[in-house]
């Protein structure tokens, strides 16, 4: 989500990130965590040196009271462990799941106040998968796994203290292949950090095709495509496993590496045992004690080598969490920023040019005005700019070029809530959420009563199929509006226009995608809602706009034309053409010709 030539952070600048972030704000119950955990080592190393005492005391000398305070001291020091054990995983899951939820939020939040440029930049599964995916990462990394490093390094500075109490030179000897483990560890840490960064890319791949198909699924049963979309779905899971492999192979592969590593020292501690116990310079007390205390720090030592691990998925998940997190969205209020006054909303687009990125413009030199109880329509061939100045009038765009204004206000000018709490927009796929029909419509007004919600239905034409439905206003409308047919979806998003009550109307396509009944009622609604507002429409079909005041043609980014229907088709310029194409060339008898720019 980040330029490629951007530089990255490093790991150390990202833990601090992560303490500063997620972390700090939850000190109290991370320290209670790491005190449990730090509590839970230095009992293990009280219990390695238990095993002294126990063999010696209790098997080989039989001191009076042995049998006594040796096993009630260890059964102690076992509940206390176990105690602390549970105090660390109740505290530390409490907090994992709060670094979770934050992270989302956060990221969830900075995507609905993202560009919307930037949000058609990448595919939606790409973000699905940082949510989800990325965020449990990080949470591994930055508190389960934390708090088992200091549990398992403490517990092996435990083990490494009591062997020195029982033989310094032989500890010390141990101490030698430290460098050796670390290499070894080092090692695999680079191989399953280059396999998390692949794995989390196909992650995002394989989200991105998933619902690609899901999306798609009536084009792809229609071209009877079943089969590749599971053969590209496929590829996309075994070149992710093929990441994932490798990265389980690292881990599989620390663990017998210090497995060996371990049982050499071992066999090389029998050997020095079996030296020193020549001249009875070592009991087996002390020999056992150190044997248990070496091989608890090659099991801790194994925890710390697949924490590696760990830590590396974790780091490489907030470098891309953080990079989607960082990047700050263009369309915000100016810091002079005030509210849109109330006027009479007039709509002027002068000289607007416009351009999605790259060298060809979107619009070029623009001009366009809608004034209050005026409905101004937009026709012109597909791809011509119709959408992108429907686009710049709420700002999800900026224009690049002249200035769009309300009432004489430039929109970059005022507060982004105020300029969008004028305007309602009906879409020719209109959006529901998968609520009920009720939380549907009041969605711009959470505030509103039932019979407000209600007027605003009966308004849109909608009120006699709501109430005809077996739960009325409390039907749940499915994924998308799926329960519903388009003509229902369509007056329900009339209702909610109707609801807000803006005085700025912006209709794309509304009646399109509907068949003749359905379009009859939404058109009648429409007329209703359009009644006393500022409105601009697109239309393909001209006959939805013969009674606009005004038509502005749009072709490759300009106006071309400009008039009144009657007047357009004695035009003979491109609306003539495109009425002729739809059997709409009768001019009436009387009339003026349009103006061609």
């Amino acid at each position: 989500m980040t330029d490629a030539a951007e530089p990255q952070p490093s790991n150390r600048a990202l833990a601090a990130r992560i303490w500063r972030d997620y972390l700090k704000p939850r000190w109290k119950g991370l320290t209670v965590s790491l005190v449990s955990a730090a509590i839970v080592a230095a009992l293990n190393a009280k219990l390695f040196k238990m095993i002294q005492p126990a063999i010696d005391d209790l098997i080989t000398r039989q001191t009076p009271g042995a049998i006594v305070w040796i096993p009630l001291t260890i059964a102690a020091l076992a509940i206390g462990r176990g105690l602390f054990q549970v105090l660390q995983s109740t505290f530390i899951n409490r907090i994992g799941n709060g670094v979770v939820g934050d992270v989302q939020i956060q990221l969830f939040g900075r995507l609905m106040r993202a560009d919307l440029a930037r949000l058609r930049g990448a595919h939606s599964g790409s973000y699905v998968a940082s949510v989800l995916y990325d965020a449990g990462l990080i949470r591994e990394a930055a508190t389960t796994g934390v708090v088992n490093y200091v549990r398992e390094g403490l517990t092996v500075v435990g083990a490494l203290y009591v062997m020195f109490t029982y033989d310094p030179w032989l500890a010390l000897g141990v101490l030698t292949i430290a460098p050796l483990v670390n290499a070894v560890m080092r090692g695999f840490s680079k191989r399953t950090t280059k396999a998390a960064k692949g794995a989390m890319g196909e992650t995002s791949a394989l989200s991105t095709a998933i619902m690609e198909s899901l999306d798609g699924v009536k084009i792809v049963k229609l071209e009877n495509r079943e089969a590749d979309e599971e053969a590209r779905v496929a590829a996309v899971i075994q070149r992710r496993q093929a990441h994932l492999i490798k990265g389980s192979d690292a881990k599989a592969r620390a663990t017998p590496a210090t497995e060996t590593i371990t049982t050499l020292l071992v066999a090389l501690v029998f050997v020095y045992a079996g030296w020193r116990a020549k001249s009875g310079a070592i009991t087996p007390g002390v020999f056992f004690g150190f044997l248990t205390a070496l091989l608890a720090a090659g099991q801790s030592l194994r925890q710390v080598a697949n924490l590696q691990t760990v830590f590396s998925e974790g780091l490489t998940a907030a470098r891309r969490l953080f990079s989607a997190l960082d990047v700050e969205p263009t369309i915000v209020d100016p810091a002079d920023a005030r509210p849109l006054p109330a006027g009479d909303s007039t709509i002027a687009l002068e000289t607007v040019s416009f351009s999605y990125g790259g060298d060809v413009p979107a619009l070029t030199e623009v001009s366009i005005t809608a004034r209050k109880g005026e409905t101004v329509a937009l026709v012109g061939p597909s791809g011509g700019g119709k959408s992108s100045i429907l686009n710049l009038i709420p700002r999800f765009y900026d224009v690049t070029g002249g200035a769009v204004t309300i009432d004489g206000h430039d929109v970059r000018s005022v507060t982004i809530a105020s300029l969008r709490d004028r305007i309602a927009l009906v879409t020719q796929e209109p959006f529901l959420f998968d609520d009920t029909i009720r939380a549907n419509i009041a969605y711009a007004r959470p505030d509103a009563t039932d019979a407000q919600i209600v007027a605003a239905a009966e308004q849109a034409a909608a009120h006699e199929f709501i109430t005809a439905l077996p739960n009325g206003y409390e039907t749940s409308v499915g994924e998308a509006g799926a329960r519903l047919s388009g003509g229902q979806r369509q007056r329900i998003a009339i209702a909610r226009a109707f609801l807000k009550d803006a005085p700025i109307l912006l209709l794309d396509e509304a009646t399109s995608a509907l068949d003749t009944e359905s379009e009859a009622q939404v058109q009648a609604a429409l007329e209703r809602l359009m009644a006393g507002r500022t409105t601009i429409l697109i239309a393909h079909r001209l006959s939805t706009v013969k009674g606009a005041d005004r038509i502005y043609v749009i072709d490759k980014g300009r106006v071309v034309e400009t008039g009144a229907h009657a007047d357009l088709i004695r035009g003979k310029g491109l609306y003539a053409r495109l009425a002729r194409a739809q059997d709409l060339d009768h001019p009436p008898l009387d009339g003026h010709e349009g103006t061609t720019a």
